[in-house]
């Protein structure tokens, strides 16, 4: 990295599947990746960012079915819709592709045949449900029945994983199954299925994760326990039907699209060889070639595991590193369709600059795989602050006196602002830092801080109060400020390249690169006058945004067959006042929320009712945020029968939430005037 030769990178980030739109949680990865190879090029290096959409497996199919169009027909809608809304976020993707390829179909067979030559891929039976009435097996998407984990058991889930609780497994643990299609019983029946032999491969994947700089710690940690336990085969085969890829000289059998998604990195590369006129083989079989993924911890398994042992097992490069980003919450909690804070990207534009939501991001982003939470009014509050009332006032005083005062033009800047320019430019070496160990929010803390130290001088020296008897003092001034403002505005380029690219116009200045953030205006050199680069957020906005989203989803939403007869059950039922009466519901505190070791489902909560009693409370995949919880006034079931739950305690009560149609749980909140142990009538 201290040589002088310009760097051959390559950057994906993990293909959005073709069956959706995109949502203000896919973008956190896509803004965090877009920033670093924005970075990367802004301080010269050959950086290419590489995208796609994941386009194959029975989701894509059942959709297409559903909508009576082509599978074909439904994944080129998504690719338009998924790159107009990438390209107004700004996100500068070098080339965005598709999985379903003849690129990828090449590469894909050709890596099949290099590891069954290697002797890496074999055969077996495997017992799958199959459908007699439609004739065919079901795997995955094609299944649905009841999620086999005993603290969930929710009903209708897929075969692969619990759209509740999160839990994965297979097909054939369902509970209930039965035919997605036709809605029938499955019986049992053996197919034949190819299988990658992962454990071949346990010592290179174990010295490509000790160098240390494949993955961050938190992941490495996660890998090697996987590795401990021992790895297991891998399936790589699907029945038909399928959309996807057919296994050469099998008529049908295709390629699960685990095996196919990530060589759409490969096929991405080569199709933007192809129009671009670059060498193919330099970024995937020269090994000086750096490769970097970005991706969400809940893909970590198949991008840490089997796809560097298929790229291991066929001769293409092994990425440098891959890059876990956590999960985005909303107000501390799991996004929701009912509250509108499952916000799609186009919703979101709707209603708000994008540059905005750039921004927050990365005062959030950092260097591991945390969650980072998404809290509207703390948005609100950072943009208003930080980019508004700070940064983009800088250049409005100092622009507007300029231009009103002194025709335009910059003066020079005397030796106390020289040298407090200097500091600030003194600053760049550990911000560069920061952008490559993608610490983003430690850049934009250092940068927040410089526009403070500018703001309050420009306000210490009044230059529109000493205009008249100093205008000097009064140029020099409004000079430093400029120039600190071009300074920030460089240095931000990666985060807000909109904002940089009119400030560049405002100022009559070329592109700027990373090392002429420190270079100076010239004296008398002259700008234009200053144009609108930003507004505040008001909340009204934010309040519009979500009511689109929850009136948006609500119209995509699909019914499910088992609400209806399952509320008209209920609404039959009645029960006398003096059955209700025997429940004791009362006001409780939130006092402490404990994680409960290998629940995915469960906290431990320690709730004031006028004593002090334990709950424990199936609420983990609703509210992620534990923290989000402490202090909330809720209503509490105080005279229910203890519940014990083996190997985690007591249960002294119940508190009372809302079954959101998303599966979400949606605690019932009380004002803060209500007190611990009051009865709710």
């Amino acid at each position: 990295m201290t040589n002088n030769r310009r760097r051959k990178i390559l950057v994906t980030s993990a293909l959005p599947y073709a069956n959706g739109s995109i949502h203000i949680g896919h973008l956190v990865e896509y803004i965090q990746t877009d920033i670093f190879v924005r970075f990367l090029r802004h301080i010269g290096e050959d950086a290419i960012y590489m995208c796609a959409d994941d386009t194959h497996g029975t989701p894509i199919f059942l959709k297409a079915r559903s909508l009576n169009i082509t599978p074909e027909e439904l994944i080129a809608r998504y690719n338009i819709e998924h790159q107009k809304d990438f390209g107004d976020f700004h996100i500068l993707f070098d080339h965005y592709y598709t999985t379903h390829s003849p690129e990828n179909e090449k590469h894909s067979k050709r890596i099949f045949e290099k590891l069954t030559k290697g002797g890496h891929i074999f055969t077996a039976d495997v017992e799958q449900f199959y459908c007699e009435e439609d004739s065919m097996f079901l795997s995955d998407r094609f299944i649905k029945g009841t999620c086999p984990n005993g603290n969930c058991k929710a009903k209708d889930q897929y075969g692969d994983v619990c759209e509740v609780c999160g839990m994965h497994y297979d097909p054939t643990d369902l509970f209930d199954p039965r035919c997605a299609t036709c809605g029938k019983t499955p019986v049992r029946r053996k197919s034949r299925h190819y299988f990658f032999r992962l454990i071949d491969f346990e010592d290179r994947l174990r010295t490509w994760f000790s160098g240390g700089s494949a993955l961050q710690p938190e992941t490495y940690n996660s890998i090697k326990e996987w590795l401990d336990k021992g790895l297991k085969d891998w399936d790589i085969s699907r029945d038909a039907p399928y959309f996807g890829f057919r296994i050469p000289n099998e008529p049908d059998k295709f390629f699960y699209v685990w095996l196919d998604a990530p060589i759409g990195y490969v096929a991405t590369t080569e199709h933007y060889c192809k129009v671009s006129g670059k060498d193919f083989d330099e970024y995937w079989f020269n090994p000086e070639t750096e490769i970097y993924h970005f991706i969400g911890k809940d893909i970590v398994y198949f991008h840490t595991l089997f796809w560097p042992a298929m790229l291991m097992g066929s001769d293409y490069n092994v990425p440098r590193s891959v890059y876990v980003h956590g999960f985005l919450t909303v107000n501390g909690e799991k996004m929701s369709k009912t509250r509108g804070t499952f916000i799609t990207a186009r919703t979101y534009l709707d209603n708000l600059d994008p540059q905005y939501l750039r921004y927050y991001y990365s005062t959030k982003l950092s260097s591991n795989s945390d969650d980072i939470d998404m809290n509207l009014e703390d948005f609100r509050f950072r943009v208003n602050a930080d980019l508004v009332n700070n940064i983009v006032n800088i250049g409005s005083r100092s622009v507007t006196m300029l231009v009103n005062n002194f025709h335009g033009k910059i003066g020079s800047m005397n030796s106390e602002t020289a040298s407090i320019f200097k500091e600030f430019t003194d600053k760049m070496d550990s911000i560069k830092s920061h952008y490559m160990e993608r610490e983003f929010s430690k850049v934009t803390r250092t940068v927040t801080e410089i526009s403070d130290r500018t703001n309050k001088y420009f306000s210490d020296n009044e230059p529109w109060k000493i205009i008249s008897e100093n205008p000097a003092q009064a140029h020099e001034t409004c000079t430093f400020s400029l120039n600190v403002f071009k300074f920030i505005c460089t240095i931000l380029k990666p985060i807000l390249p909109k904002m940089a690219a009119e400030v560049e116009t405002m100022l009559d200045i070329p592109d700027q690169k990373w090392d002429e953030a420190k270079i100076t205006l010239p004296n008398d050199h002259k700008i234009h006058e200053f144009k609108h680069l930003m507004s505040r957020v008001e909340k009204k906005s934010i309040d519009k945004m979500i009511l689109s989203s929850r009136e948006e989803l609500q119209r995509k939403a699909e019914p499910k067959k088992s609400v209806a007869p399952v509320v008209a059950e209920k609404q039959q039922k009645t029960v006398s006042f003096e059955e209700f009466a025997k429940l004791d519901l009362c006001v409780g505190q939130i006092l402490s929320v404990e994680e409960i070791p290998n629940s995915k489902t469960l906290y431990r909560l320690k709730v004031d009712i006028g004593k002090i009693i334990t709950l424990i409370a199936g609420i983990k995949t609703s509210y992620p945020n534990l923290e989000s919880l402490k202090g909330k006034k809720i209503v509490v079931v105080a005279n229910l029968e203890p519940k014990v739950f083996k190997g985690i305690g007591v249960s002294e009560g119940m508190l009372l939430a809302a079954a959101s149609p998303d599966g979400n749980a949606i605690l019932l909140e009380l004002a803060n005037e209500a007190e611990c142990g009051w009865k709710v009538l």
